[in-house]
């Protein structure tokens, strides 16, 4: 059975294997020991506050198989982005110019550098072993995050984001990064990617035009990237567009890849899932696919299981989703079909 619990700083060595196989692009988990083990400590910190409001905390999860205790994917939740330093992205709009002596009005597309999505909560860090995509375990890496945000509410903003990595090829170049960034930056794509995730986006944001860049004036190459999703990034974007999540007018200022944004009210996981009270039985009729969480903080836990579930009455659980849930008879769950 696999389970998505809190992070421990025993998961180290595990979470080093995990950023070596991740994409390029996922910069919120750095092939780095130290910088690894500091998003652990923060995390398992965040947990043990007293929050009264988002602020900068981070919450770090990982999906672990309990029959070999080997880690399987991880995810995050950056309780408010941009909270210490500004979330940079680029807003594409168009821009229209007019000339009343010729009677001519045009509207070009252009991207400015801005910080409109700092203050949304962020989700970001999802990596998952490669034989699970497109499984069940895919859908709880993702989606139980949002089912400890509905939870704990009070700790997140009224909306979330989360930026889907864009296109590059299998030689880790962006035609996006070639066709900009590198123009400011003599670094490549992935060495641009690397020293977002050690440091901060911020210094490098913080050296890129500060006026619009017209769309048009890039190559054909770069504009069919923006908006542009990877193909081991569409996954994460399937899973969150049937949670309710949808694209808008900003994209990543490194590879032009998309940026998802819902209001909580508007979450699937968030808005429908259930409160139910646990019933241990020795066999269960299984009649359908559930998300199972618990609504603890820092023992919180999430599965996937097969239920005999009815909307208003107790909540049939085995011995064995019991022990991996943390909960007892009479104990609530969080509930949502799969």
């Amino acid at each position: 059975m696999l389970v998505l619990r809190p992070v421990e700083l025993t998961d180290l060595p595990q979470l080093q294997r995990l950023a070596r196989e991740s994409l390029v692009g996922v910069t919120s988990l750095p092939d780095d020991t130290e910088r690894l083990r500091e998003r652990i400590l923060d995390s398992c910190d965040s947990l043990g506050k007293d929050v009264q409001g988002h602020g900068p905390e981070n919450y770090f999860f990982v999906l672990e198989d309990l029959t070999n205790q080997r880690l399987a994917g991880c995810s995050e939740i950056l309780a408010t982005a941009g909270f210490n330093e500004p979330f940079y992205s680029l807003r594409n709009r168009h821009f229209t110019s007019a000339s009343r002596e010729l009677n001519i009005e045009h509207g070009v597309p252009a991207l400015s550098l801005c910080h409109d999505l700092s203050g949304h909560t962020l989700l970001r860090g999802f990596h998952i072993d490669t034989a699970l995509v497109g499984t069940p375990s895919a859908e709880l890496l993702s989606r139980a995050r949002l089912m400890f945000i509905a939870a704990h509410t009070g700790r997140f903003a009224e909306a979330v984001i989360t930026e889907i990595v864009g296109y590059s090829d299998e030689q880790g170049r962006s035609p996006f990064w070639d066709a900009l960034g590198k123009h400011f930056f003599d670094l490549p794509y992935p060495e641009a990617e690397r020293l977002c995730g050690l440091e901060s986006r911020t210094f490098l944001a913080e050296l890129m035009p500060h006026y619009p860049i017209y769309v048009p004036m890039l190559s054909q190459a770069a504009q069919d990237c923006i908006g542009r999703i990877h193909p081991e990034g569409q996954e994460a974007f399937d899973i969150l567009e049937r949670e309710g999540f949808e694209t808008n007018s900003y994209i990543d200022l490194f590879d032009g890849g998309p940026t998802l944004y819902a209001r909580l009210a508007n979450i699937r996981s968030i808005a429908q899932s259930e409160i139910a009270e646990v019933t241990p039985v020795d066999a269960i009729d299984a009649r359908g696919r559930y998300l199972v969480s618990n609504d603890s903080l820092k023992d919180f836990r999430a599965i996937v299981a097969d239920l005999d579930y009815n909307p208003g009455r107790p909540v049939a659980l085995s011995a064995k989703m019991c022990t991996a849930l943390n909960v007892t008879d009479g104990g609530p769950v969080r509930v949502i079909a799969l």
